[in-house]
């Protein structure tokens, strides 16, 4: 292990991961370092979910390994919650005993539960709806309290896959800058997987370009702009810059990932 290695949160050394005969990825290897925000993009198909569920614990990988805080990951570890595409919030639950859920699953007390999740729903900019269920909320609004719940358990390492793929455009660039801005409160370690480039670019410290029948890591890009990032840094030349380099890197195989799916 280098230097680098060393001091990271995650460490995935040599993993590779198939699904009977297909091979989706192998000879991966990354660091994601203390206070850092990785970003992950790849053409559809490429495996960046299941290398997500892997670093989780959710799903088995078939060779190297994979460490969160030093520790080898075989199954999933507390303090180490994945935020959904999908929100998968309880309909029968309040907003409040939703985002207190993985709280209790840690063993945390009623008490324990009932000072932070305000705590945490406060944080992602709503509260007053404690006692909302989901099918009252937008989707927006949804995606928001599930990053509470993750949020409330204090997580050192934070997962994210495709958050804000099921909200409209005007939503999403909204939630993006709330999750910026909730980090710069709380920085922690994220992992983030995402189909959208300029996204990436714009939550992401480091760009983790995925590429290939099976796929490994291609390249990664560094995103030097400042922090704290806003609306403004999408205006910045050097951000177009970089989304554009991301870009022309993906784009053959994006095309014709696209093409192969439409058959």
């Amino acid at each position: 292990m280098n230097d680098g290695e060393a001091k990271a949160r995650i460490t995935v050394a040599g993993v590779g991961k198939r699904f009977g005969e297909l091979q989706v990825f192998q000879d991966i290897h990354l660091a994601v370092g203390e206070r850092e925000i990785m970003t992950v993009v790849g053409p559809s198909g490429c495996g960046k979910t299941t290398l997500l569920r892997c670093i989780d614990g959710l799903l088995p990988y078939d060779v190297g390994e994979i460490r969160v805080e030093g520790e080898l990951v075989t199954e999933p570890r507390e303090g180490v919650p994945m935020v959904f595409q999908h929100f998968g919030l309880f309909p029968w639950n309040t907003v409040r005993d939703n985002v207190g859920y993985g709280m209790r699953l840690a063993g945390a007390s009623r008490s324990e539960m009932d000072s932070r999740a305000p705590e945490m729903i406060n944080l992602v900019g709503l509260a007053g709806f404690e006692s909302a269920f989901p099918y009252q909320l937008s989707g927006g609004m949804q995606q928001r309290f599930g990053l509470a719940r993750a949020l409330a358990v204090g997580p050192s390492v934070l997962l994210i896959d495709e958050p804000f793929a099921a909200v409209d455009a005007q939503t999403r660039e909204i939630l993006q800058l709330e999750l910026m801005r909730i980090w710069e409160e709380r920085p922690t370690t994220m992992v983030f997987v995402t189909h959208s480039i300029e996204e990436a670019v714009l939550m992401g410290d480091r760009v983790v370009v995925l590429k290939g029948r099976p796929s490994t890591v291609f390249e990664t890009v560094e995103v030097d702009l400042p922090h704290p990032r806003s609306r403004a840094t999408l205006a910045e030349p050097r951000f177009g810059e970089i989304r554009e380099h991301v870009w022309s890197t993906l784009m053959d195989e994006a095309r014709a990932a696209e093409l192969e799916l439409e058959r």
